[in-house]
């Protein structure tokens, strides 16, 4: 059975693990039939720890498949009772890096729109009034650097909505690289769009101690041109 990597954990104790998810994997089980995520740390538990028979890993949120970067699963029940309450109740901070095509008029801000999802689609369209079955969502985000063709910005989530930063960026004009659902130029060769799950900072499940990972970015040129130039702190254009 397929696994994760060693070096795609970036956390794990007796009750959580983190990885950093690639862009194309599916987290769970779809039409397309591919091994889920889900299931590739429950083989990697197995392995490393020799547990015979079931192996506990819940699933506490998700990430669409063409979006790399951190992700949190459980270990034990308790540790998945627990984190399901605390993401329900916003209180994880979810740090994103998006890259894209056109930078924003202003260089921070908050967005707030009302999304409704289409389901047949699989898409969801932000509007600025509220309507009949949508829900607010709400962001923040800063620009961190630009290069001669894009910009990297920081997004920080407030809601968590189906593809609420992809929509909103979106809306202002501010497209995902590789995000033809929302407006994209064009595709990226290996289907994935340029949005990544940065940081995770949460209250551990049982010890109640501040966890903090970051997720390094795809092993791509552009994500690591932007990761190079904000590490040795350079502001000019590619």
């Amino acid at each position: 059975m397929e696994q994760i990597r060693p070096e795609d954990v970036l956390y794990e104790d007796n009750h959580l693990i983190v990885v950093n998810k690639h862009a194309g994997e599916n987290v769970q089980g779809d039409i397309s039939g591919d091994f889920p995520l889900v299931e590739k740390v429950r083989e990697y538990i197995r392995h490393k720890f020799e547990k015979p028979g079931n192996v506990f890993c819940g699933l506490i949120h998700r990430l669409d498949r063409p979006v790399s970067g951190g992700i949190v699963f459980a270990r034990t029940s308790k540790a998945l009772t627990r984190m399901n309450k605390l993401f329900a109740e916003k209180h994880p901070r979810k740090i994103y890096w998006a890259v894209v095509e056109k930078a924003p008029k202003e260089k921070s801000g908050s967005l707030i729109h009302h999304l409704e999802r289409n389901e047949k689609q699989n898409k969801t369209y932000a509007y600025s009034e509220a309507r009949k079955n949508s829900k607010e969502a709400r962001l923040k985000y800063r620009l961190l650097l630009s290069s001669d063709n894009y910009t990297l910005l920081e997004v920080e989530l407030e809601t968590g909505r189906h593809h609420q930063i992809r929509a909103q960026l979106s809306a202002i004009g501010c497209i995902i690289k590789g995000d033809l659902k929302y407006g994209a130029k064009r595709s990226n060769p290996d289907g994935s769009i340029y949005l990544h799950s940065r940081e995770l900072e949460f209250e551990h499940p049982t010890s109640k101690e501040p966890v903090k990972v970051t997720a390094p970015v795809p092993d791509d040129k552009l994500w690591q041109w932007f990761e190079t130039e904000m590490r040795t702190g350079k502001t000019k254009g590619k």
